[in-house]
């Protein structure tokens, strides 16, 4: 991982330790323009396959929506780092998941919660946030601090319209939606900002969880094709 991705690097040991061994086919959901996970699969002596829409070039990449992606030959693994909450229909991209994937297949994700985002996590995140750079464009943590503070509403009220206006799906439903095609092996809620704030780890978010000062919003789950 880059210097400039610390979300993917924080989150890889778990993707990682939950992938059937090389050299198994893996395609990863919303890769993104830097490319995801693929690089890194890529150099484990993987066969990746990116699939976004602002995917990089290049032969291991897509671009593309997941749900037109047709592979030519069922996968062993499929990875969704936080990208199912922005699918247009779960329900097609859940279905695209199974027949992508071999029988018994193993699907690795990496969620988010927003529903569960409530004002003293967010109060929480903004006291350690890091001016931004200058010229640098803000992160999307400091745009919701900054957008909320200018929009004299609640914080619930603020946030929920922003959510419904972007169509994100909770994490409760993607569960759901899981769980009715796969088989659970894990599930987890744990820490999720840690990587956008100045000077915290994901040790200190956990503990701020653990002591009941901010809500676990980070989904980690395993499952496989029933």
């Amino acid at each position: 991982m880059t210097p400039d991705q610390p979300w993917l690097a924080a989150v890889w040991p778990f993707v990682n330790a939950h992938l059937p061994a090389s050299p198994a086919t893996v395609l990863e959901i919303g890769c993104g323009s830097h490319g995801g996970f693929v690089p890194a699969l890529l150099a484990s002596g993987y066969s990746a396959i990116g699939v976004d829409p602002e995917a990089p070039e290049g032969p291991s990449y897509r671009r593309m929506q997941f749900e037109e992606y047709e592979s030519r030959r069922p996968v062993d693994c499929v990875i969704a780092c936080t990208s199912l909450h922005h699918v247009a229909d779960l329900d097609r991209a859940f279905n695209h998941v199974t027949a992508t994937l071999v029988p018994g297949g193993a699907l690795v994700v990496v969620e988010w919660a927003w529903e569960l985002f409530d004002e003293a996590t967010a109060r929480w995140c903004f006291s350690r946030l890091a001016p931004p750079a200058p010229e640098a464009e803000p992160g999307w943590v400091h745009r919701h601090r900054d957008n909320w503070a200018t929009s004299d509403r609640p914080w619930d009220a603020y946030f929920q319209a922003w959510a419904a206006e972007e169509r994100m799906h909770p994490g409760d439903q993607i569960m759901r939606g899981l769980d009715v095609r796969f088989e659970r092996q894990l599930c987890t809620y744990g820490p999720y900002f840690f990587a956008d704030l100045a000077d915290t780890t994901e040790a200190d978010e956990q503990s701020a969880i653990d002591t009941k000062q901010i809500r676990a919003t980070g989904i980690r789950y395993v499952g496989r094709r029933r």
